[in-house]
């Protein structure tokens, strides 16, 4: 090998250590660049994912709340309800003596067929019994009722009893089926 060849293959061979040198600093470069992209990443998740958990826990807060207030105003409407059916039975142990007849008298021949027995309260049937049996056997001609010798406490209306089968027509029980067919009407007109 002569002088310049010697030259240029120290020339290359520099040539190719400075290339590697470039290409391993690149290679690091390159390394670090992408640490950092990965870096920032993953904070970009950590910080994402932080935000979307404090969103469903807000969110979730937000709804238990809701849910809770729902439930209270459900519970006051009810209440109110309540009120409302507590104060028309409150309301029909008050009618005046001749409407308390005239209703008791129409339960009996509305629900009967006519030949049961009346059982009323042991203060209705002293005040009121004869005149609601006169009453509902007028109302519907050919009827038989009778006023029985057994009371019950009703708490306001009557008992139809036939043989060993009873009715039960008191103002409680009516009014709790009238609440079972009519409380979405009665719920309209308190809150709308």
């Amino acid at each position: 090998m002569n002088g310049l060849e010697k030259i240029v293959a120290r020339m290359e061979a520099d040539t190719q250590a400075a290339c590697d040198a470039l290409a391993a600093s690149a290679a690091e470069n390159a390394a670090a660049i992408l640490r950092d992209c990965q870096a920032q990443a993953d904070a970009v998740t950590r910080d994402s994912a932080q935000r979307v958990e404090a969103q469903a826990a807000e969110h979730l807060e937000h709804l238990n709340g809701s849910s809770q207030l729902a439930c209270r105003q459900r519970a006051a409407k009810q209440q109110l309800i309540d009120e409302a059916f507590a104060r028309a039975a409150q309301a029909l142990a008050a009618l005046p003596q001749a409407e308390y007849v005239d209703l008791l008298a129409a339960l009996a021949a509305e629900n009967g067929s006519g030949d049961e027995e009346l059982l009323l309260s042991a203060h209705d049937r002293e005040t009121v019994g004869a005149a609601v049996v006169d009453a509902a056997n007028a109302k519907r001609p050919g009827t038989a009722f009778r006023l029985s010798d057994e009371t019950r406490d009703t708490g306001g209306g009557l008992v139809l009893r036939r043989d060993r089968v009873e009715l039960n027509c008191s103002f409680t029980e009516k009014l709790r089926q009238l609440r079972q067919e009519e409380s979405s009407a009665v719920a309209k007109l308190l809150f709308d």
